[in-house]
């Protein structure tokens, strides 16, 4: 049984932040709805697909008692679809959900609550810790395009969380670079390390906000509970050793240049339109306060770019995948980026001047 009155803005909201993870087709029918639960001035959706739960809470005007659950995707497009302040009504018995908002009426097939699978909530997850929301989401947009996807080797599907005292130190690597930001924590918070899923780290970027406004972590043996704005996200944990990144961020390079990031994004997306598109590789080619950058394909096509730049280094012709290359100059936020390179052979590092909190490692590639 469930009745709800309100107006449809009430709503719409809270079951938009729950339904991003909700798969439209499922192995278990229940999944593909939402859990929507009614009382005390308050209405709670939640939705999992069993690796990831998030629940979200809003205020109600009206009065909300009962619990049911309903196909998500379709409860969200209702929704979406009528005005945002209409009067909507929200009423379930037997099998049936009936919405309704001025002479608009829906009849939706429903599930018994007490059938849908809820994430166990983890005891041991003690340790919590608190940071401004727009700090967590900065530096997961930092390091969440260097996730593998469905690489067999599961652990990289994901981004490493490190606790270190007083430090949060964020990791992802699909094998060919890594990326790696950290963010200054109030207190000594211990050591703890947990890889969150691929999914988890999305829904985190989606549903965070640029504000001060707190979130709190809590990171237990195999889950992690983020808690922020009435919205709950809890996550399993993935298995696995993550590779030691410490090893891969080189330290001894000593051929050092600083770029222009905007001038070498349009270099380099010029130059990929004729670049091979399975292997897309490109070839910069250092000399003497210039870079050449250049692409071939096939087709026996060529396209150079030419940048003047301040480089006093060795002579260098290095190879690397350019989509890696331009993933990082579309999410870092200073006007330059400083390059060090030690051979053709060897990884580069990417950092943003005067800042430790952030380095991309990117390997070499044979063109």
């Amino acid at each position: 049984m469930l009745k709800i009155k309100t107006t449809n803005d009430k709503l719409l909201g809270p079951l938009q932040q729950v339904t991003g993870i909700v798969e439209r087709r499922h192995t278990l029918p229940i999944l593909s709805n939402v859990l929507v639960s009614a009382g005390g001035g308050k209405v709670n959706f939640l939705a999992t697909d069993l690796e990831v739960q998030i629940t979200s809470t809003a205020d109600l005007d009206g009065n909300a008692e009962g619990t049911v659950t309903a196909g998500a995707r379709k409860l969200f497009d209702i929704l979406r679809s009528l005005p945002e302040d209409a009067e909507v009504s929200l009423e379930a018995k037997e099998n049936r959900m009936t919405v309704r908002a001025g002479k608009s009426r829906f009849n939706l097939q429903t599930l018994a609550a007490a059938d849908f699978p809820r994430m166990v909530e983890a005891k041991d997850a003690s340790k919590t810790l608190t940071l401004p929301q727009k700090a967590l989401k900065h530096a997961l947009q930092l390091v969440q395009f260097a996730m593998a996807v469905q690489d067999i080797r599961y652990y990289l599907n994901g981004v490493l969380f490190s606790v270190d005292k007083d430090v949060l130190r964020v990791v992802a690597t699909d094998g060919h670079r890594l990326s790696f930001a950290s963010q200054q924590l109030e207190g000594d918070h211990g050591q703890v390390e947990a890889i969150l899923p691929r999914k988890t780290v999305l829904e985190l970027i989606k549903l965070l906000s640029d504000s001060d406004d707190p979130v709190s972590l809590a990171i237990g043996s195999n889950q992690a509970r983020f808690t922020f704005g009435g919205i709950e996200i809890v996550s399993k944990i993935v298995e696995g050793k993550f590779p030691d990144y410490a090893k891969v961020i080189p330290t001894a390079h000593k051929n050092l240049v600083s770029l222009d990031r905007g001038a070498l994004a349009q270099s380099l997306n010029r130059a990929a339109i004729l670049s091979n598109e399975k292997i897309r590789g490109v070839r910069l080619v250092f000399t003497k306060d210039n870079l050449s950058i250049i692409c071939t394909n096939n087709e026996q096509e060529e396209a150079e770019e030419g940048l003047a730049i301040a480089y006093d280094g060795d002579p260098l012709d290095i190879g690397f995948n350019i989509s890696y290359l331009l993933d990082v100059l579309n999410h870092v936020d200073s006007d330059t980026i400083t390059v060090t390179m030690g051979d053709s052979n060897s990884s580069a590092l990417v950092q943003m001047p005067g800042r430790d909190d952030f380095k991309y490692v990117v390997m070499p590639m044979r063109i």
